[in-house]
């Protein structure tokens, strides 16, 4: 499953024109210091809100909260589910997203041998950065070990083929799942699509058990970028507690989903709202908005420890328009620990 609100939600670190040959800074690297700069560029990164802004969102939210969707047209949204998505896919095949050249930045893990260099995140003024899960002090040969990366929700391939394009690792497997039926027909049908490296499955990742091609504590790396946001919350809880079940010790997880307060969540109307911070979109698929608690108490629960919980909050300008777009991403990163304590 993949993001249906927006097309590739994060304005990717691609370095994208602006004018007499000088390059956009890379994702997580341009700053608002002047407010009178901001219809300068198409994006700004790490922009604090004011008082303000924090309480227009939080009546927005109260407002589009009010009046619940039906329990029966809820039951219906989850009973259709797959059909919903498979419906998605097959409208949109593989050209409503983008690729994510912000990927590596975000998550140097997914490729820490590659083609070229992966740029670093640059963090605001003020963060608390340590144990960001940037480095890691497990020693890991890549020569010799395979590296597993299993990738719950992979849709049509965003993430899976930036992977195998710029990653040398000899070893490297990649396991890549979801939901849709459709999207992984539409992945494997990809001529980027490397059988070698990568084994694709249909998986619905809140059955009780999971059927998939790999043992318990067995993967290096799972990966979630706008997934769990489409799951009931009130199975996100089995979701983690199965991805600390098939990590190995060592292993880690790595998220990227929607923030509580983004614009997709203020843009809903009244009826939409199935539960607290829980919608359904115009096509009928879900998507929840998350806190950095919700997410620290899903993996800690699931015996993970955190290594990075930040708020990533970006200004997003249509200069054209003069209209500010205010989106809100949550990004985590989670680690097995080596004995149980």
């Amino acid at each position: 499953m993949e993001d249906s609100s927006v097309v590739e939600l994060p304005v990717s670190g691609a370095q994208e024109e602006i004018s007499n040959d000088v390059k956009r800074p890379q994702f997580g690297n341009r700053f608002l210091s002047n407010e009178d700069d901001v219809f300068r560029h198409n994006a700004w990164d790490n922009v604090e809100w004011d008082e303000e802004q924090e309480h227009a969102a939080l009546e927005g939210v109260r407002k589009n909260s009010t009046v619940k969707m039906s329990d029966q047209n809820a039951a219906k949204l989850e009973l259709q589910a797959d059909a919903n998505w498979n419906k998605f896919y097959a409208i949109h095949q593989n050209r409503f997203f983008k690729d994510r050249h912000w990927l590596f930045t975000e998550f140097p893990e997914l490729a820490p041998r590659n083609t070229k260099d992966a740029p670093e995140r640059v963090f605001p003024a003020g963060t608390n950065c340590a144990g960001s899960g940037l480095t890691s002090n497990v020693s890991v040969d890549f020569e010799v070990v395979q590296r597993t990366i299993l990738e719950l929700g992979c849709g049509v391939g965003n993430t899976v083929f930036p992977i195998l394009k710029y990653s040398v690792e000899k070893n490297l497997k990649i396991y890549a799942s979801d939901f849709s039926e459709q999207a992984i027909q539409i992945l494997r049908e990809s001529k980027e699509f490397d059988e070698k490296r990568c084994e694709a499955f249909v998986l619905d990742a809140t059955a009780e058990n999971w059927d998939v091609p790999f043992e318990e504590n067995s993967i290096d790396i799972v990966v979630l970028i706008f997934v769990l946001s489409a799951i009931n919350p009130d199975r996100m809880q089995h979701i983690a507690n199965q991805i600390g079940r098939y990590l190995k010790p060592g292993g880690l997880v790595l998220l990227r989903d929607y923030g509580r307060y983004d614009l997709a969540q203020l843009r809903f109307k009244p009826g939409k709202c199935l539960k607290e911070n829980f919608y359904a979109r115009g096509d009928n698929t879900l998507v929840y908005f998350f806190t950095q608690e919700d997410l620290r108490t899903l993996f800690q629960n699931a015996g993970l420890v955190e290594e990075q919980n930040i708020i990533d909050r970006r200004l997003q300008v249509n200069r054209g328009r003069m209209i500010k777009m205010y989106r809100v991403w949550v990004q985590v990163k989670f680690r097995k620990p080596f004995t149980n304590k």
